[in-house]
């Protein structure tokens, strides 16, 4: 994009804001618009400068982020911002509404500087102006395959708490780093994650059916149709172990030679 990215800092701690503030000032391509310390404020800078990128607390008094975030998705705006949301705990729900709400990522604090001014630079080359939206398998190669991974998960609604998450990331690693071995799910891929975590295959069959049918329970399928681009599933159509695992290997695997 062209000029400087502008960028508005909502955070209720004022030394927060001044830190990432001083951040933001050492980057020639970057520059603070706005601050603010409650959710009131937060959505006057947003109307008021415009920013391409708005770091958003989700703990905020007067206006918490989400109450941010739906303001801006019933505003009028033509051009809306691209949210990176901030917060100190990961509360799952919390963190589902706010992608849902168009959210591009969620930091959870501390965070790596170096980190947050990667994801500045990658939301703010991909608002192309047509409001929030889910995209986060199309970021540029600085992110690697396990924090891509953790983006499906999370917009397609599979729990980071239950065994099947775990097990079905390693799953879809493993294929996108050899495509030959889905063709032999049960006797290597469900054996060569056992063995990692001190389990037995068919448990990891059995969690890996439990991750999947969970993220269809939450009615999550149009997330999964959006990450792609293109209708993959309907609501009654649910996958096998191997075809989710392969669909999602085959996608990190375009994304990566693209």
């Amino acid at each position: 994009m062209e000029g400087k990215v502008k960028v508005a800092i909502a955070d209720d701690n004022p030394n927060i804001v001044d830190i990432i503030g001083r951040c933001i000032s050492t980057q020639n391509d970057m520059e603070v618009v706005g601050t603010a310390n409650d959710g009131i404020i937060a959505n006057e800078v947003i109307f008021n400068t415009c920013p391409d990128v708005v770091l958003l607390d989700m703990v905020m008094p007067r206006l918490d982020g989400l109450g941010v975030l739906e303001t801006i998705n019933s505003s009028s705006m033509d051009v809306r911002p691209s949210f990176i949301c901030l917060s100190a705990v990961g509360h799952e729900d919390v963190i589902r509404r706010a992608i849902d709400l168009g959210a591009r990522y969620y930091m959870i604090k501390p965070f790596d500087m170096n980190m947050m001014l990667r994801r500045i630079k990658e939301v703010a080359q991909k608002n192309d102006g047509a409001g929030p939206r889910i995209s986060p398998t199309q970021n540029t190669s600085s992110q690697n395959i396990e924090e891509k991974i953790t983006d499906i998960f999370l917009i397609i609604g599979i729990p980071a708490h239950i065994k099947g998450y775990h097990f079905l990331r390693e799953a879809v690693k493993m294929v996108a780093e050899n495509n030959e071995i889905i063709n032999h799910i049960t006797k290597e891929l469900y054996p060569g994650i056992a063995e990692r975590y001190n389990t037995t295959p068919s448990k990891v069959e059995r969690a890996i059916r439990h991750a999947i049918d969970v993220a269809w329970s939450r009615g999550k399928v149009e997330n999964i149709n959006q990450i792609f681009g293109y209708t993959v599933y309907q609501r009654n159509e649910k996958p096998t172990n191997g075809e989710f695992i392969a669909l999602l290997a085959d996608k990190l695997s375009m994304d990566y030679s693209a």
